[in-house]
């Protein structure tokens, strides 16, 4: 069976031995420790599977919390009901709340789009001078 260091997980992963130490700290993983007074971690398969459920997690955006109940279905038969609901509703609430980030974020957009539009007319209608790009290609005439 196959184990690894941190410095292996950390580099095939591009994260740092400081984040892997953090995700054990939070009982994301649970490296067996070898050497003199047990200083050195050694990452089973097990660990780099459970590693890697945690950053896509993180990349989909869900919280700790959330990261380690769908970790911890990874020790648990993988056609288990409950698990399987529970995943669901992990994912309803974090799609429901990227909608309404997509939402927020096209009212801002049509907000910007508006004043930059307001903003466009008010120079081409001459009002406040001369806009500040035809101001310099005349003086560079």
């Amino acid at each position: 069976m196959p184990t690894y260091t941190i410095t292996e997980l950390a580099h095939e992963f591009d994260i740092t031995p400081r984040a892997i130490r953090f995700y054990e700290d939070q009982g994301l993983l649970s490296p067996k420790r070898d050497g003199a007074g047990g200083r050195n971690r050694v990452y089973a398969a097990r660990e780099r599977t459970r590693l890697k459920l945690t950053l896509r997690g993180k990349r989909l955006g869900l919280t700790l919390s959330e990261i380690k109940s769908l970790v911890e279905m990874y020790d648990s038969p993988k056609d288990s009901a409950p698990q399987l609901s529970l995943f669901l509703e992990v994912l309803a609430r974090h799609r429901e709340h990227l909608e309404q980030q997509r939402e927020d974020i096209e009212v801002t957009l049509a907000e910007i789009t508006a004043h930059e539009d307001e903003c466009k007319r008010l120079l081409a209608s001459g009002q406040f001078g001369q806009p500040a790009s035809a101001a310099s290609a005349e003086e560079n005439a």
